[in-house]
């Protein structure tokens, strides 16, 4: 086996946290990425690994050739990189986001790449879900909110506010709430994109309050709840950019903005950036580019 190809698969162990997962990142077996492993113990005479059966952790030679390695690979890309500039990207990239976040913004970025690339094919898998890279094959993903701990790479592009929602003809009815208990005497139309109980925060003075509703409509997809806040059904929450457009042509009025809890931030992440094919680096670079662009990702 090439020297540099076991380093990258020991980086990719500890990355990943188990054999296995290195093996769906880098596309191999696990039995290959296994042997790999204990040849490269086998051939320094020392454990670099200690395995458990919940986890892996680094020996203190495991994190010292681990420390090496990544500069040894970063400068090894850099020169494949300094000579294969003028060579055309093909292959397959995988690209998840959320639902309306994908059909509105991410779609005419893709869009955008494939006229600039066309030897490279696209599979844009949209979902509300935090798919897992590494499991789902994942080249680059964009998120909506705070990022768990883990072994991804993320770039932050932006941040969404949180607003409530209403048409001028149900707030010309029911009046229209200035705080958030005002909001035991309207109609609630919920989105439940997760499970988890129906509770809406506010941000007020400084301190956080916590709401239970009950809605009179209930949906699983944002969509219908604007819909239905845009035929004077209730009010309903979105993220900035899902309701901008309906503010924008007066459909939807804003409500309540000193009371919006903290922003929501948007990165762009991917499972590593070490060994990034081009044509992933490519559409990293293009997406952005594209999304700090973005209004609706200044809120």
């Amino acid at each position: 086996m090439d020297r540099l190809d076991e380093l990258a698969i020991f980086v990719a162990i500890l990355e990943a946290g188990s054999l296995a997962g290195a093996a769906k990142r880098l596309r191999r077996s696990a039995p290959a990425v296994t042997r790999a492993l204990s040849g490269l113990e086998e051939r320094l005479g020392l454990r670099l690994i200690e395995r458990t059966t919940r986890n892996l952790a680094p020996t203190d030679a495991g994190r010292r050739l681990a420390e090496q390695a990544r500069r040894l690979l970063a400068d090894y890309d850099e020169a494949l990189a300094a000579t294969g500039t003028d060579r055309p990207l093909r292959g397959r990239l995988r690209i998840t986001a959320p639902v309306m976040f994908g059909r509105k913004h991410v779609t005419p970025l893709v869009l955008d790449f494939m006229r600039a690339f066309p030897d490279i094919r696209v599979e844009l898998v949209l979902s509300d879900g935090n798919l897992d890279l590494i499991e789902e094959e994942l080249d680059v993903a964009i998120r909506i909110g705070p990022l768990p701990d883990s072994g991804l790479v993320a770039r932050r592009v932006g941040q969404v506010a949180r607003y409530l929602v209403a048409s001028p003809g149900y707030l010309a009815r029911r009046g229209t709430p200035s705080m958030p208990e005002d909001l035991a005497g309207h109609d609630i139309i919920l989105s439940m994109a997760r499970p988890g109980p129906p509770d809406w925060r506010f941000l007020v003075d400084g301190r956080e309050r916590v709401v239970r509703v009950t809605p009179r409509l209930a949906v699983s997809h944002i969509e219908p709840a604007l819909l239905a806040a845009r035929d004077g059904h209730g009010i309903a929450r979105s993220l900035s950019y899902q309701a901008a457009d309906d503010i924008a042509a007066g459909t939807l009025v804003r409500l309540m903005p000193h009371a919006e809890p903290a922003p929501l931030p948007v990165h762009v992440v991917v499972p590593t950036a070490r060994l990034m094919p081009g044509r992933v680096r490519a559409f990293l670079d293009h997406a952005i580019q594209g999304l700090e662009r973005l209004a609706v990702l200044r809120a």
